[in-house]
């Protein structure tokens, strides 16, 4: 009998959630075969068999949560030998019979509802949580990928008071507190939705709020006149594709303006251990990526060795595995310093909170033409960012954060330098 344990997950990782097992009792699997997925705190992990055999038991359902070395499986060798005995099994009975009628029931549904529904493992989370039958749910989605909104008008289509009294026997406590609110409400009838957050989004909130206790975190911001850098792009742009296959983006260009101010402003690429201040002699930038999941910061390894193409090659790869979840555990940890562009969304300013236990983050913004005094006799429309520097004034001082995002200010509006600095 061969135990099939949770693998090491990453050094900060101790457990995680079973998203859905890929195999059932009785299955040949070979070595290598992927058996089941586990969502943890930050990325989805695909746990692979270390040998061939036959799925003797399932000891952990969907949804429980495991931790690092525990047995959620059990596998037998001699795979001709232990088929029928495995089939033959009370408990692998149970569970075949359950697959069985699963699989009854999906045979007598319309072919196209057959194939499996396009969705991400935190979509097909919610819809557990929910109880929703993904094949059931309609979408807008021109490439028919489901979302977590279309899951949650679903749900709404259901009678609202039958959901909420299933919500109020898992969550008795909580849902006391809430009743005693509207009861005191006058507008008691109006509906309402409880969605249980999912392990990554309560991991991101209680990381943010740890930040902000333990840092002591203040933002600088500055201006950006983008009028040379979107000259090059305009210019550069077609050849560039044609060369590289990548279109060159406004993040290679930030990257390197941020790489070339660190290496001026060395105390910035540090985090604090005890009371040491960790300077780092690497360049491994984050770049926020927003997912349905939640946040993620994948990082783009020795930034300051790549060109441009190859900034933007592997931005381009990481922000695709992060919004199809395979992101792996080396890919997300590391970083030495963080850019978040919330300008894609269409934020004209905010305050970005550290990626702990980093000491910096700049934040990039929309483009707006404003009226810009080029000097005492001329106004010109311009395209201004107004970029933030959010810092741990721990170690880093009011002095050398300004300086480091004029810095950055300087190498953007003159994007030749970035060659010689960044």
């Amino acid at each position: 009998m061969i135990e099939v344990k949770v693998p090491e997950l990453a050094e900060s990782i101790s457990e995680g959630t079973i998203a859905q097992w890929l195999v059932k009792v009785g299955d040949i699997i070979q070595k290598g075969d992927y058996i089941v997925e586990l969502e943890t705190d930050k990325v989805n992990v695909e746990v692979s068999a270390d040998s061939e055999g036959v799925i003797k038991e399932i000891l952990k359902e969907e949804g429980d949560i495991v931790e690092v070395d525990e047995v959620i499986a059990l596998l037998v060798e001699e795979i001709e030998k232990n088929v029928k005995e495995v089939k033959d099994d009370p408990k692998a009975a149970e569970h075949s019979k359950v697959e069985e009628a699963a699989q009854k029931e999906e045979t007598n549904t319309k072919s196209k509802e057959l194939q499996r529904p396009l969705a991400s493992p935190a979509v097909r989370k919610l819809a557990r949580e929910l109880n929703v039958d993904l094949n059931k749910v309609k979408t807008q989605d021109l490439l028919g990928r489901i979302r977590q909104e279309d899951v949650r008008a679903h749900v709404n289509q259901s009678t609202v008071k039958a959901k909420d009294e299933a919500v109020q026997r898992d969550n008795e406590e909580e849902s006391k507190k809430v009743q005693q609110s509207v009861n005191d409400s006058s507008e008691s009838d109006k509906p309402v939705e409880r969605v249980k957050m999912s392990r990554r989004r309560q991991t991101i909130a209680k990381r943010l709020v740890e930040v902000q206790r333990t840092a002591a975190m203040l933002t600088t911001f500055n201006e950006v006149d983008m009028t040379a850098i979107m000259g090059v792009r305009k210019r550069r742009n077609e050849a560039f594709l044609k060369q590289h296959e990548v279109k060159i983006g406004f993040m290679s260009f930030f990257t390197k303006a941020v790489v070339g101010a660190l290496k001026q402003f060395p105390e910035l690429n540090a985090e604090i251990q005890g009371d040491e201040m960790i300077l780092k002699k690497f360049y491994d930038i984050g770049i926020a990526v927003g997912t349905e999941g939640g946040l993620v910061v994948p990082v783009v390894r020795n930034a300051d060795q790549l060109g441009f193409a190859g900034i933007e090659k592997e931005i381009a790869r990481l922000a695709e595995k992060a919004r199809s979840n395979k992101l792996t555990m080396n890919e997300l940890q590391g970083g030495t310093f963080t850019i978040t562009n919330g300008g894609i969304y269409g934020s004209m300013m905010s305050t970005p909170i550290l990626n702990s236990p980093q000491v910096g983050i700049l934040g990039m913004h929309s483009i707006q033409w404003r009226a810009v005094a080029v000097d005492q006799k001329t106004i010109e429309n311009r395209p201004m960012m107004y970029i933030a520097l959010s810092y741990d004034h721990r170690i880093v001082d009011g002095k050398e954060a300004v300086s480091f995002l004029a810095k950055v200010k300087q190498l953007l509006e003159d994007p030749e330098s970035l060659l010689l600095e960044g």
